[in-house]
């Protein structure tokens, strides 16, 4: 029974902290743009820095042309 008296305002303050938390986050905007990130791994193709978007700029449509490995 005396342990209640511990765990019962330390399972308090752990619930006043997270709710703190989220709020912290909210105000932040830490939940503002939930659908961008996920989407913008579908749109890093044109990236410059990628040798693959490179080719792919020079050669629009275009099958292999022969001598090319």
């Amino acid at each position: 029974m005396a342990a209640l008296y511990i765990l019962i305002p330390v399972a308090v303050v752990l619930v006043a902290l997270a709710i703190w938390v989220f709020f912290w986050a909210v105000d932040n905007g830490q939940y503002d743009d939930l659908d961008g990130p996920a989407h913008s791994i579908l749109f890093d193709d044109e990236d410059p820095k990628h040798q693959a978007a490179v080719d792919q700029v020079e050669e629009p449509d275009q099958e292999e042309k022969p001598g090319r490995d």
